[in-house]
Protein backbone atom coordinates (compact mmCIF):
# COMPACT_ATOMS: atom_id res chain seq x y z
CA UNK A 1 0.00 0.00 0.00
CA UNK A 2 1.35 3.22 -0.88
CA UNK A 3 1.75 5.67 1.94
CA UNK A 4 0.08 8.30 0.36
CA UNK A 5 -3.00 5.95 0.19
CA UNK A 6 -2.25 5.08 3.98
CA UNK A 7 -2.53 8.51 4.90
CA UNK A 8 -6.10 9.33 2.96
CA UNK A 9 -7.59 6.53 4.72
CA UNK A 10 -5.93 7.25 8.45
CA UNK A 11 -6.89 10.59 8.06
CA UNK A 12 -10.55 9.54 7.19
CA UNK A 13 -10.69 7.64 9.97
CA UNK A 14 -9.90 10.15 12.64
CA UNK A 15 -12.34 12.38 10.84
CA UNK A 16 -15.22 9.96 11.26
CA UNK A 17 -14.37 10.18 15.45
CA UNK A 18 -13.98 13.93 15.61
CA UNK A 19 -14.62 14.18 19.26
CA UNK A 20 -12.59 10.83 20.44
CA UNK A 21 -9.80 11.88 18.00
CA UNK A 22 -9.57 15.43 19.38
CA UNK A 23 -9.48 14.60 22.93
CA UNK A 24 -6.39 12.39 21.95
CA UNK A 25 -4.87 15.49 20.38
CA UNK A 26 -5.65 17.15 23.35
CA UNK A 27 -3.50 15.13 25.55
CA UNK A 28 -0.89 15.52 23.02
CA UNK A 29 -0.91 19.08 22.79
CA UNK A 30 -0.84 19.66 27.16
CA UNK A 31 2.24 17.04 26.99
CA UNK A 32 4.26 18.82 23.79
CA UNK A 33 3.14 22.28 25.73
CA UNK A 34 4.24 21.73 28.56
CA UNK A 35 8.06 20.59 27.67
CA UNK A 36 8.45 23.64 25.34
CA UNK A 37 6.67 26.59 28.02
CA UNK A 38 9.27 24.59 31.28
CA UNK A 39 12.24 24.63 28.46
CA UNK A 40 11.78 27.71 27.04
CA UNK A 41 11.62 29.64 30.69
CA UNK A 42 14.26 27.71 31.92
CA UNK A 43 16.45 29.08 28.89
CA UNK A 44 15.05 32.80 29.25
CA UNK A 45 15.95 33.11 32.88
CA UNK A 46 19.11 31.90 32.06
CA UNK A 47 19.89 34.08 29.18
CA UNK A 48 18.75 36.51 31.92
CA UNK A 49 20.61 36.02 34.35
CA UNK A 50 23.90 35.71 32.49
CA UNK A 51 23.78 38.68 30.25
CA UNK A 52 23.27 40.52 33.54
CA UNK A 53 26.35 39.54 35.06
CA UNK A 54 28.18 39.33 31.79
CA UNK A 55 27.08 43.08 31.52
CA UNK A 56 28.11 44.36 34.54
CA UNK A 57 30.97 42.16 36.53
CA UNK A 58 32.75 40.34 33.64
CA UNK A 59 35.61 41.36 35.04
CA UNK A 60 35.17 40.66 38.64
CA UNK A 61 36.47 38.57 41.04
CA UNK A 62 34.19 37.87 44.25
CA UNK A 63 35.65 36.96 47.45
CA UNK A 64 33.39 35.20 50.15
CA UNK A 65 33.94 33.75 53.26
CA UNK A 66 31.95 29.91 52.29
CA UNK A 67 31.04 26.32 53.90
CA UNK A 68 34.15 24.15 53.51
CA UNK A 69 32.23 21.17 53.43
CA UNK A 70 31.00 19.09 50.23
CA UNK A 71 28.30 21.14 49.53
CA UNK A 72 27.49 22.48 45.72
CA UNK A 73 29.35 24.75 44.17
CA UNK A 74 28.72 28.27 44.70
CA UNK A 75 27.32 27.42 47.94
CA UNK A 76 28.25 30.17 50.48
CA UNK A 77 26.75 29.25 53.59
CA UNK A 78 29.71 31.94 55.43
CA UNK A 79 28.11 34.53 53.95
CA UNK A 80 27.88 38.04 56.32
CA UNK A 81 30.75 36.98 58.62
CA UNK A 82 33.27 40.17 58.32
CA UNK A 83 36.71 38.62 58.17
CA UNK A 84 38.39 40.56 55.40
CA UNK A 85 40.32 43.52 56.73
CA UNK A 86 41.07 47.21 55.68
CA UNK A 87 44.49 45.35 55.64
CA UNK A 88 43.70 42.97 53.96
CA UNK A 89 41.50 45.38 51.26
CA UNK A 90 44.93 47.72 50.87
CA UNK A 91 46.88 44.51 50.07
CA UNK A 92 44.61 43.35 47.19
CA UNK A 93 44.84 46.82 46.10
CA UNK A 94 48.59 46.96 45.42
CA UNK A 95 48.12 43.25 43.36
CA UNK A 96 49.50 44.06 39.45
CA UNK A 97 46.57 43.63 37.40
CA UNK A 98 44.05 45.23 40.16
CA UNK A 99 41.90 48.61 38.90
CA UNK A 100 39.84 48.72 42.39
CA UNK A 101 38.94 46.48 45.23
CA UNK A 102 35.82 46.99 46.53
CA UNK A 103 34.54 45.91 50.12
CA UNK A 104 30.90 45.62 50.83
CA UNK A 105 28.97 45.43 54.03
CA UNK A 106 25.23 45.24 55.13
CA UNK A 107 24.03 48.71 57.39
CA UNK A 108 21.28 47.87 59.20
CA UNK A 109 18.12 50.24 58.28
CA UNK A 110 14.54 50.05 59.35
CA UNK A 111 12.35 52.50 57.77
CA UNK A 112 13.21 55.21 54.73
CA UNK A 113 11.66 58.84 54.60
CA UNK A 114 10.97 61.26 51.96
CA UNK A 115 8.73 63.88 52.35
CA UNK A 116 5.99 63.04 54.47
CA UNK A 117 6.08 59.38 53.19
CA UNK A 118 8.06 56.73 54.70
CA UNK A 119 8.70 53.20 53.26
CA UNK A 120 10.16 50.06 54.58
CA UNK A 121 13.47 49.05 54.06
CA UNK A 122 15.46 46.37 55.81
CA UNK A 123 19.23 47.49 54.80
CA UNK A 124 21.48 49.27 53.18
CA UNK A 125 24.78 48.32 51.59
CA UNK A 126 27.71 50.26 53.09
CA UNK A 127 30.42 50.56 50.24
CA UNK A 128 33.33 52.53 48.22
CA UNK A 129 32.60 55.44 45.47
CA UNK A 130 34.49 52.78 43.30
CA UNK A 131 31.48 51.05 43.46
CA UNK A 132 29.37 53.10 40.97
CA UNK A 133 30.80 54.10 37.45
CA UNK A 134 30.23 56.85 35.01
CA UNK A 135 28.15 54.31 32.61
CA UNK A 136 25.93 53.22 36.03
CA UNK A 137 25.48 56.35 36.95
CA UNK A 138 21.64 57.44 35.43
CA UNK A 139 22.24 61.20 37.62
CA UNK A 140 24.77 62.50 40.01
CA UNK A 141 27.95 61.08 40.97
CA UNK A 142 29.15 59.24 43.87
CA UNK A 143 29.34 59.37 47.56
CA UNK A 144 32.32 60.69 49.13
CA UNK A 145 33.64 58.72 52.06
CA UNK A 146 32.83 60.59 55.27
CA UNK A 147 30.07 62.33 53.99
CA UNK A 148 26.13 62.11 54.90
CA UNK A 149 25.11 61.12 51.38
CA UNK A 150 24.07 58.13 49.42
CA UNK A 151 23.15 56.66 45.90
CA UNK A 152 19.79 55.15 45.55
CA UNK A 153 18.86 52.66 42.43
CA UNK A 154 16.53 53.69 40.47
CA UNK A 155 13.95 51.37 42.00
CA UNK A 156 14.75 53.02 45.32
CA UNK A 157 14.00 56.30 44.03
CA UNK A 158 11.11 55.35 42.11
CA UNK A 159 9.41 53.27 45.52
CA UNK A 160 8.21 57.36 47.04
CA UNK A 161 5.01 58.63 45.33
CA UNK A 162 7.31 61.42 44.27
CA UNK A 163 10.10 60.28 43.16
CA UNK A 164 13.98 61.04 45.20
CA UNK A 165 15.75 63.20 42.81
CA UNK A 166 19.70 63.77 42.60
CA UNK A 167 19.91 67.08 45.70
CA UNK A 168 17.37 65.28 48.03
CA UNK A 169 17.70 64.79 51.52
CA UNK A 170 16.34 61.11 52.54
CA UNK A 171 15.87 60.05 56.31
CA UNK A 172 16.98 56.92 57.31
CA UNK A 173 16.23 54.94 60.46
CA UNK A 174 19.20 52.61 61.34
CA UNK A 175 18.09 49.46 63.14
CA UNK A 176 19.82 50.81 66.49
CA UNK A 177 16.87 53.39 66.21
CA UNK A 178 19.15 56.45 65.23
CA UNK A 179 18.50 58.43 62.72
CA UNK A 180 20.40 60.00 60.12
CA UNK A 181 19.61 62.42 57.17
CA UNK A 182 21.31 61.84 53.93
CA UNK A 183 21.55 63.49 51.05
CA UNK A 184 21.21 61.89 47.84
CA UNK A 185 23.65 62.18 45.49
CA UNK A 186 23.45 59.74 43.05
CA UNK A 187 20.72 57.41 40.83
CA UNK A 188 22.24 54.25 39.44
CA UNK A 189 21.24 51.63 37.46
CA UNK A 190 23.53 49.28 38.49
CA UNK A 191 26.98 48.44 40.27
CA UNK A 192 30.31 46.59 40.07
CA UNK A 193 31.46 45.09 43.32
CA UNK A 194 29.36 42.34 43.67
CA UNK A 195 27.36 39.43 42.19
CA UNK A 196 24.59 39.93 44.88
CA UNK A 197 24.11 43.77 44.66
CA UNK A 198 24.89 43.42 40.56
CA UNK A 199 21.65 41.63 39.86
CA UNK A 200 18.31 42.29 40.69
CA UNK A 201 18.05 45.92 39.93
CA UNK A 202 14.14 45.63 40.15
CA UNK A 203 14.36 45.78 43.93
CA UNK A 204 14.99 49.16 46.12
CA UNK A 205 18.96 49.59 47.21
CA UNK A 206 20.55 51.73 48.98
CA UNK A 207 24.06 52.45 49.25
CA UNK A 208 25.97 54.37 51.69
CA UNK A 209 29.70 55.17 52.74
CA UNK A 210 31.62 52.94 54.50
CA UNK A 211 32.58 55.85 56.73
CA UNK A 212 30.43 57.14 58.59
CA UNK A 213 27.80 54.17 58.55
CA UNK A 214 29.56 50.96 58.57
CA UNK A 215 30.87 50.32 61.99
CA UNK A 216 31.51 47.07 62.18
CA UNK A 217 35.48 46.19 62.87
CA UNK A 218 37.49 43.13 64.13
CA UNK A 219 41.02 43.15 66.02
CA UNK A 220 43.52 42.77 62.95
CA UNK A 221 46.15 39.58 63.44
CA UNK A 222 48.40 41.56 61.38
CA UNK A 223 48.44 44.92 63.23
CA UNK A 224 47.03 44.23 66.33
CA UNK A 225 44.37 47.09 66.26
CA UNK A 226 40.35 47.29 65.34
CA UNK A 227 40.25 47.81 61.67
CA UNK A 228 37.08 47.75 59.74
CA UNK A 229 35.96 43.90 58.56
CA UNK A 230 33.73 43.15 55.86
CA UNK A 231 31.66 40.47 54.69
CA UNK A 232 32.59 40.55 50.84
CA UNK A 233 35.14 41.78 48.73
CA UNK A 234 35.13 42.03 45.16
CA UNK A 235 38.57 42.57 43.30
CA UNK A 236 37.91 44.22 39.67
CA UNK A 237 40.55 43.43 37.45
CA UNK A 238 41.89 44.31 34.14
CA UNK A 239 40.24 42.54 31.44
CA UNK A 240 43.35 40.94 30.33
CA UNK A 241 44.23 39.76 33.43
CA UNK A 242 41.39 38.31 35.25
CA UNK A 243 42.84 34.67 35.53
CA UNK A 244 46.13 35.77 37.08
CA UNK A 245 44.56 38.71 39.78
CA UNK A 246 42.36 35.85 40.58
CA UNK A 247 45.19 33.36 41.13
CA UNK A 248 47.09 35.65 43.36
CA UNK A 249 44.22 36.78 45.51
CA UNK A 250 43.54 33.40 46.22
CA UNK A 251 46.83 32.75 47.57
CA UNK A 252 46.94 36.01 49.47
CA UNK A 253 43.98 35.33 51.06
CA UNK A 254 44.67 31.62 51.64
CA UNK A 255 47.95 32.51 53.47
CA UNK A 256 49.06 35.64 54.62
CA UNK A 257 45.72 37.25 55.08
CA UNK A 258 43.71 38.26 58.00
CA UNK A 259 40.87 36.95 56.81
CA UNK A 260 42.69 33.56 56.82
CA UNK A 261 43.26 34.15 61.00
CA UNK A 262 39.65 34.99 61.69
CA UNK A 263 37.39 32.46 59.53
CA UNK A 264 35.78 30.22 61.86
CA UNK A 265 35.52 26.64 61.78
CA UNK A 266 34.31 24.70 58.50
CA UNK A 267 34.27 27.82 56.75
CA UNK A 268 36.64 28.81 53.93
CA UNK A 269 37.70 31.61 51.16
CA UNK A 270 36.09 31.18 48.33
CA UNK A 271 37.36 33.17 45.27
CA UNK A 272 35.53 32.99 42.09
CA UNK A 273 35.35 34.92 38.66
CA UNK A 274 31.92 36.40 37.11
CA UNK A 275 32.47 33.23 34.95
CA UNK A 276 32.44 30.76 37.49
CA UNK A 277 29.47 31.51 38.84
CA UNK A 278 27.95 31.93 34.92
CA UNK A 279 28.93 28.24 35.21
CA UNK A 280 27.10 27.42 38.49
CA UNK A 281 23.83 28.89 37.56
CA UNK A 282 24.05 27.53 34.56
CA UNK A 283 24.31 23.87 36.17
CA UNK A 284 21.42 24.72 38.75
CA UNK A 285 19.09 26.13 36.14
CA UNK A 286 19.97 23.08 33.59
CA UNK A 287 18.70 20.77 36.64
CA UNK A 288 15.90 22.26 37.40
CA UNK A 289 14.67 22.87 33.54
CA UNK A 290 15.46 19.08 33.23
CA UNK A 291 13.65 18.19 36.37
CA UNK A 292 10.72 20.23 35.93
CA UNK A 293 10.29 19.48 32.25
CA UNK A 294 10.86 15.58 32.97
CA UNK A 295 7.56 16.28 34.90
CA UNK A 296 5.79 17.43 31.31
CA UNK A 297 6.86 14.12 30.11
CA UNK A 298 4.85 11.88 32.06
CA UNK A 299 1.99 14.37 30.34
CA UNK A 300 3.28 12.74 27.15
CA UNK A 301 3.28 9.17 28.86
CA UNK A 302 -0.45 9.84 29.48
CA UNK A 303 -1.27 10.69 25.86
CA UNK A 304 0.45 7.65 24.57
CA UNK A 305 -1.63 5.56 26.52
CA UNK A 306 -4.51 7.32 25.05
CA UNK A 307 -3.26 6.73 21.69
CA UNK A 308 -2.87 3.27 22.37
CA UNK A 309 -5.97 2.83 23.64
CA UNK A 310 -7.93 5.31 20.75
CA UNK A 311 -6.18 2.51 18.12
CA UNK A 312 -7.12 -0.77 19.75
CA UNK A 313 -10.47 0.79 19.49
CA UNK A 314 -10.55 1.50 16.19
CA UNK A 315 -9.48 -2.35 15.06
CA UNK A 316 -11.78 -3.44 17.00
CA UNK A 317 -14.58 -1.35 15.39
CA UNK A 318 -12.87 -2.02 11.81
CA UNK A 319 -12.41 -5.48 12.31
CA UNK A 320 -14.76 -6.33 9.37
CA UNK A 321 -13.30 -3.57 7.06
CA UNK A 322 -9.77 -5.51 7.88
CA UNK A 323 -11.26 -8.65 6.79
CA UNK A 324 -12.60 -7.27 3.33
CA UNK A 325 -8.72 -5.45 3.08
CA UNK A 326 -7.43 -9.10 3.66
CA UNK A 327 -9.95 -10.80 1.47
CA UNK A 328 -9.11 -8.31 -1.38
CA UNK A 329 -4.88 -8.66 -1.74
CA UNK A 330 -4.17 -6.22 1.41
CA UNK A 331 -1.11 -8.25 3.29
CA UNK A 332 -0.56 -7.87 7.09
CA UNK A 333 2.47 -5.19 6.45
CA UNK A 334 -0.24 -3.23 4.56
CA UNK A 335 -2.59 -3.33 7.42
CA UNK A 336 0.04 -2.42 9.83
CA UNK A 337 1.13 0.53 8.07
CA UNK A 338 -2.29 1.75 8.35
CA UNK A 339 -2.58 1.59 11.31
CA UNK A 340 0.82 2.96 12.33
CA UNK A 341 -0.05 6.15 10.15
CA UNK A 342 -3.25 6.57 11.78
CA UNK A 343 -1.72 6.66 15.48
CA UNK A 344 1.94 8.75 14.24
CA UNK A 345 -1.17 11.36 12.09
CA UNK A 346 -2.42 12.07 15.55
CA UNK A 347 1.45 12.22 17.48
CA UNK A 348 1.81 14.78 14.33
CA UNK A 349 -1.12 16.83 15.07
CA UNK A 350 -0.56 17.02 18.88
CA UNK A 351 3.54 18.22 18.10
CA UNK A 352 2.07 21.06 14.95
CA UNK A 353 -0.50 22.39 17.46
CA UNK A 354 1.62 21.71 20.90
CA UNK A 355 5.24 23.81 19.80
CA UNK A 356 3.22 27.44 19.00
CA UNK A 357 1.44 26.86 21.73
CA UNK A 358 3.76 26.03 24.41
CA UNK A 359 5.54 29.08 23.05
CA UNK A 360 2.76 31.61 23.41
CA UNK A 361 2.71 30.42 27.14
CA UNK A 362 6.11 30.35 27.34
CA UNK A 363 6.46 33.77 25.91
CA UNK A 364 3.77 35.33 28.12
CA UNK A 365 5.66 33.78 31.24
CA UNK A 366 8.73 35.11 30.72
CA UNK A 367 6.80 39.00 29.90
CA UNK A 368 5.07 38.52 33.71
CA UNK A 369 8.92 37.48 34.93
CA UNK A 370 10.41 40.37 33.02
CA UNK A 371 12.89 38.71 30.96
CA UNK A 372 14.04 38.13 27.64
CA UNK A 373 12.34 35.49 25.67
CA UNK A 374 14.82 32.57 24.52
CA UNK A 375 13.56 29.43 22.36
CA UNK A 376 15.04 26.03 23.91
CA UNK A 377 15.85 25.06 20.31
CA UNK A 378 17.06 21.29 21.35
CA UNK A 379 14.31 21.15 23.64
CA UNK A 380 11.64 22.10 20.54
CA UNK A 381 13.09 19.74 18.45
CA UNK A 382 13.07 16.75 21.47
CA UNK A 383 9.28 17.96 22.05
CA UNK A 384 8.56 17.00 18.21
CA UNK A 385 10.46 13.91 17.79
CA UNK A 386 8.80 12.74 21.26
CA UNK A 387 5.46 13.30 20.02
CA UNK A 388 5.76 11.98 16.75
CA UNK A 389 7.48 9.02 18.53
CA UNK A 390 5.61 8.49 21.19
CA UNK A 391 2.52 8.31 18.07
CA UNK A 392 4.31 6.00 16.27
CA UNK A 393 5.30 3.74 19.56
CA UNK A 394 1.69 3.50 21.11
CA UNK A 395 0.57 2.50 18.09
CA UNK A 396 2.69 -0.46 17.45
CA UNK A 397 0.71 -2.76 19.22
CA UNK A 398 -2.50 -2.13 18.27
CA UNK A 399 -1.14 -2.29 14.49
CA UNK A 400 0.50 -5.43 15.15
CA UNK A 401 -2.76 -7.04 16.81
CA UNK A 402 -4.64 -5.81 13.39
CA UNK A 403 -1.89 -7.65 11.40
CA UNK A 404 -2.73 -10.54 13.00
CA UNK A 405 -6.87 -10.45 12.71
CA UNK A 406 -7.55 -14.01 10.43
CA UNK A 407 -9.63 -12.48 7.16
CA UNK A 408 -12.25 -15.42 7.59
CA UNK A 409 -12.98 -14.50 11.36
CA UNK A 410 -13.10 -10.99 10.30
CA UNK A 411 -15.58 -11.91 7.46
CA UNK A 412 -18.01 -13.22 10.11
CA UNK A 413 -17.56 -10.23 12.83
CA UNK A 414 -20.88 -8.46 13.57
Amino acid sequence: MEFREALRIAARSIRAHRLRSGLTVVGMVIGIASVVVFATFGASVQAAVIADIGDTNANNVFVTPASGDDGPPGRVSGFGQPVFTEIDVETLREQEGVEAVIPQGIVGVSTMAYGDQTIAQRQATATVPATFTDDSLVSGEAFDLGANETVLNEAAARAFERNVTVGSTVQLTLATGETRNVTVVGITSGTRGGFVSGFGEVTPRVYLPVDPFYPTTVESPSVGADVRAYPQVTVVANPNAVESVKQATETYLTTESDAAELLSDGTEIQVQTSGDIVETIQQVINRITRFVTGIAVISLVVAAIGIANITLVSVTERTKEIGIMKAVGATNRDTMQLFLTESALLGTVGAVVGVPVGLVVAWGATRFAEVGFTIAGEWVAFAVIVGIGVGVVAGLYPAWRASKVDPIEALRYE
